[in-house]
């Protein structure tokens, strides 16, 4: 199987991701898929074949085979490795949605086509969430088909066309054993970076919205405040030219009483 489209893939979407989710590249690109292919992959080449049973009974031993694996563990780590990856195809084809959208447009629409925000943020954010629940799934899945994360050394198995109950040994069941633990370890990891970022990334939009709600708050506040003061100077004292209109009023006005009372003191 090539894993070169898968490779190229991860590759796209480190240019758009976070710190924690380069993290999380890596920790999918180093630890997993590169020991999937350099190791993993030879262990289980051949499985069936070495898989054995006690009796010669044609097809006892495929019977048993297909009965306590149904699915090859191996295979099984493959699927994962790529419905877990290719979430975030989302993000590398919403960034080539706003680079084709500036093209057909001919002008600047946004800051950078990768730039975290509007519905690019809700494309990652999805592609995160969709990430961790095929995570979780695929381990439930390993966990429920092979009845945990051990591989035994002997199976038995009562299964017709075998003639009674039948002792079967799997090859390499220690060695398996170390792999599947080491899957299901970087499992759990990429869930606590993916968890971690998700949280990191609801957190910063909340802190944002929040001080986006105080400084429009701050600044009704402060108009309030303005339009009232403007009104209780209003109420003190007028203008300085209508201050000067009744100053001068009132000078005449106290004028004209003096002037009256001048001649009615003359006049008695």
């Amino acid at each position: 199987m090539s894993w070169m489209f898968l490779r190229d893939l991860l590759s796209g979407v480190n240019k758009y991701s976070m710190g924690i989710g380069r993290i999380w590249l890596a920790v999918v690109f180093i630890f997993r898929l590169l020991v999937y292919m350099v190791a993993a992959e030879h262990v289980w080449k051949e499985e069936q074949k070495e898989f054995e049973c006690n009796v010669r009974q044609p097809g006892c031993e495929n019977v048993c085979f297909d009965y306590f694996f149904p699915i090859s563990q191996v295979r099984l780590w493959a699927l994962q490795l790529i419905m877990v990856s290719t979430p975030s195809l989302l993000v590398v084809l919403h960034v080539a949605y706003r680079e084709g959208r500036e093209k057909r447009h001919r002008k600047k629409l946004y800051v950078s086509p990768g730039t975290m925000g509007g519905g690019l943020w809700y494309t990652y954010l999805i592609s995160l969430m969709v990430k961790t629940g095929f995570e979780i799934g695929f381990l439930v899945l390993f966990y429920k088909l092979y009845d945990g994360f051990r591989v035994p050394y002997l199976l038995k198995c009562d299964l017709k066309p075998c003639p009674n109950t039948v002792d079967c040994f799997v090859s390499k069941p220690t060695e398996k054993t170390i792999f599947i633990l080491f899957l299901v370890v970087t499992s759990c990891l990429c869930i606590v970076l993916n968890v971690t970022e998700l949280s990191f990334l609801v957190l910063k939009c909340f802190i944002k919205c929040c001080l986006q709600k105080y400084s429009k708050r701050l600044k009704s506040s402060t108009c309030e405040c303005h339009n009232l003061k403007y009104v209780t100077c209003a109420e003190i004292g007028a203008p300085p030219l209508l201050q000067k209109h009744s100053s001068d009023l009132a000078t005449s006005i106290a004028q004209g009483g003096e002037t009256k009372l001048l001649c009615d003191t003359q006049e008695a």
